[in-house]
């Protein structure tokens, strides 16, 4: 069941029990770092999303860098392999050389995280706490762009990048400066769960993926969903959940609460396609989803994918992507 706003509720059978989100506190936290993807968190979890947010410090009480005090917190529990490990970024003096930035007991918590199987993320100076617990020795990272110097002296050892918004490197994923850890926990949900509750996820936020090289090529769920105009995105919605099917203008237009006529002039407008353009994007993304499976041919793909024949799906396919797909589905099936 959903509420007036479109929020799933919890499944109650206990199937899957969710993973838990554990929020790192750190003295003088800076406020978005935290508020920006527990929010991203919570918004997906209300979607139904199988997450549990817990926060969590190694002092009851917590000033942030802005002056607002946090309390109430409990000791970080024991880590396991399913946890999500959260390190939003705090304010961080330059220390004299030698000195210890963090309370020993935060790394070796982080430490052990790490060594029990969780993945750890952290957001802009969060990366710093990951340095100093040795997490970051041999892989890529990334951090404010005013911290980036102190990195590369501090941890040699680690690959800092500049120029990206977040980078991911086996179970670390570090982001850069503060608004950027919105998009690294978009990018977290959307790698776990798919584009198209990221999608829903971004709209109610009002907040929009932007990606960089680290985070690969974009999603048409998550494409052309930079605009605020209502009914094309109840458009939107009911083609990405019905790829397949065969609506009308009229149909669609009933579902934007416009007229065929200026559904199409705003669809155009806020998206540089057509409806149904947008739909054909959409059938083809499912289309290659469905190269990955062996068992499919060419013909039950086009089909399952909602192109009744499969030379118009050849050659809607050739002209997207600039080859077959017979030569995508070699290379989506060889062995890595």
């Amino acid at each position: 069941m959903t509420d007036s706003l479109g929020f799933s509720n919890p499944p109650s059978d206990g199937s899957r029990p969710p993973r838990r989100v554990l929020v790192l506190v750190l003295p003088q936290v800076n406020v978005l770092d935290l508020g920006g993807p527990v929010q991203v968190f919570e918004t997906a979890a209300r979607f139904g999303a199988p997450y549990a947010l817990e926060f969590h410090a190694f002092t009851t009480n917590v000033l942030s860098a802005q002056g607002l005090p946090l309390g109430s917190f409990t000791l970080p529990p024991t880590p396991c392999q399913d946890d999500l490990v959260l390190v939003p970024g705090p304010r961080v003096s330059t220390p004299a050389p030698g000195q210890p930035l963090y309370d020993p007991r935060v790394l070796t918590w982080l430490r052990e995280a790490y060594r029990q199987g969780a993945e750890v993320a952290s957001i802009c100076s969060g990366a710093v706490a990951l340095g100093e617990a040795g997490l970051l020795d041999g892989r890529r990272c990334t951090t404010h762009w005013s911290m980036i110097d102190l990195m590369r002296e501090r941890y040699p050892d680690a690959h800092v990048q500049d120029g990206v918004l977040f980078t991911h490197d086996g179970r670390i994923t570090t982001s850069a400066g503060i608004a950027s850890g919105i998009d690294m926990a978009l990018a977290l949900i959307e790698r776990e769960h798919g584009p198209q509750l990221t999608a829903k996820v971004a709209r109610y936020l009002v907040v929009y993926l932007r990606r960089d090289a680290s985070h690969g090529q974009g999603s048409v769920y998550l494409d052309h969903r930079t605009h605020l105009h209502p009914g094309v995105h109840r458009v939107q919605d009911h083609l990405a959940q019905h790829p397949t099917e065969r609506s009308t203008l009229d149909a669609l237009a009933g579902i934007a609460r416009m007229s065929a006529r200026g559904l199409t002039k705003a669809f155009r407008q806020h998206t540089g396609l057509t409806p149904f353009e947008y739909q054909q994007k959409l059938r083809l993304e499912l289309a290659a989803q469905l190269m990955h499976d062996p068992r499919l041919t060419l013909e039950a793909i086009a089909a399952r994918s909602g192109f009744d024949d499969p030379r118009h799906f050849r050659r809607v396919w050739r002209d997207h992507h600039g080859t077959s797909p017979s030569e995508a589905r070699v290379a989506s099936v060889r062995p890595s």
